[in-house]
């Protein structure tokens, strides 16, 4: 196996827009981080200040050097109440999306990044029989904004961590824990998927349409392997099964999980835990790339959509990509068709639950001035995105 990446090979990080704009005040995770009990270490606030500093993060991935900017809509600015459309909202993402294009980045863009809009939370949500209708009329009227623009577009930002932290965990909006409304919101969330990109392809004819997917490598202990099987059906394969017919499958991996026979067993005795709780484990993201390929049949194109690591240590940052990196030369090695790599994510950010504490960002951010730094983690990544091949 060799350190070069195939020609073509993409190179590209993440952002999303509650993470980083600021001041997204009408939709369910705003209300979420201001209601009391509900875990989150903190409000997002004015995150990165991105709604109005937006070009500054175009300076930064253009000063990488990378092909690719993957960013998502904010469906709650775009249709603030339900068939009213805010023009100035899609305005602003058009003028992203430009501004990528003049700076040779390709606009990727994600219609759906964990928020929802309060009123359609208050319609019972993705509870809602009728929210894929809702989001395919919102898909069309966004893509069609953005037809001419965007390079590629994806749905649902990794619609099982939607299902199992909203439903089943009670992490994330609406904080419930009912494994039967979890399953109903997944089939909601598939039809979603379905219908989304049928919108987007019928109003941005040409842009390649797929979903993204939080994918995790479990490996079952001895007793584990129906547990195992269980939550991969469960988590993974009724999503990775809905993307027949898709131009690209997005894979988003950050560790392992060890399972045993009543579940996960926890971090093994040795190996490093990160402040989020999992384990440095970057060899993740071969093994998922793996299954996703054997899952589609190796018949959909693979994106890393996300992959990265939140840490305060920038040398573990650097050795943590590194090694991810050559698991996905050995899995294109094998055939596996993987197209580009996404590093999460180009700024410290609003981290959910978490808030501000976890460190994922090539850049560090000024939480007074909003000030911008390029980490050496990130400089580093620029030379092996120019030599398109592993240092």
């Amino acid at each position: 196996m060799g350190t070069a990446f195939p020609d073509g090979f993409a190179w590209g990080t993440a952002t999303a827009a509650h993470q980083i704009e600021g001041g997204n005040t009408n939709n369910d995770w705003w209300r979420w981080e201001h209601t009391a009990g509900s875990g989150v270490a903190e409000p997002s606030g004015d995150a990165c200040d991105s709604w109005r500093r937006w070009r500054e993060d175009v300076a930064l991935v253009a000063e990488l050097g990378l092909d690719n900017y993957r960013f998502s809509l904010e469906w709650s600015r775009i249709e603030p109440e339900p068939g009213e459309w805010s023009t100035a909202a899609l305005d602003h993402y058009r003028r992203i999306c430009e501004a990528l294009l003049e700076n040779e980045i390709e606009p990727v863009v994600t219609f759906h990044h964990f928020t929802t809009p309060t009123w359609l939370a208050d319609r019972d949500g993705w509870e809602d029989p009728e929210v894929s209708e809702r989001f395919a009329n919102y898909c069309e009227v966004a893509a069609a904004a953005l037809s001419g623009f965007m390079r590629r577009a994806c749905t649902l930002n990794e619609p099982n961590v939607v299902a199992t932290m909203g439903w089943v965990m009670g992490m994330f909006p609406p904080g419930k824990s009912d494994p039967g409304l979890a399953r109903r919101v997944t089939e909601n969330l598939v039809a979603a998927h379905r219908a989304g990109v049928e919108a987007i392809r019928s109003a941005a004819s040409g842009v390649p349409v797929g979903l993204t997917l939080s994918m995790t490598d479990y490996q079952p202990l001895t007793g584990g392997e129906e547990r195992t099987d269980k939550i991969r059906a469960t988590h993974e394969d009724v999503f990775l099964h809905a993307t027949d017919g898709d131009d690209f499958v997005g894979v988003q991996t950050y560790s392992r999980m060890r399972i045993g026979p009543d579940g996960w067993a926890g971090p093994q005795p040795g190996v490093v835990v990160l402040p989020m709780g999992y384990e440095y484990w970057p060899a993740a993201l071969e093994a998922c790339l793996r299954r996703a390929w054997v899952e589609t049949g190796g018949l959909i194109p693979l994106w890393v959509t996300e992959n990265g690591i939140g840490t305060d240590d920038d040398n573990q940052r650097r050795a943590f990509v590194r090694s991810a990196l050559k698991g996905v030369l050995g899995a294109i090695a094998d055939g596996v068709d993987v197209r580009g790599y996404t590093y999460w994510s180009l700024l410290d950010n609003f981290e959910w639950a978490f808030g501000y504490g976890p460190k994922f960002g090539l850049a560090r951010v000024d939480r007074s001035t909003f000030a911008r730094v390029l980490k050496p983690s990130a400089k580093w990544l620029a030379t092996m995105v120019e030599a398109n091949a592993l240092d």
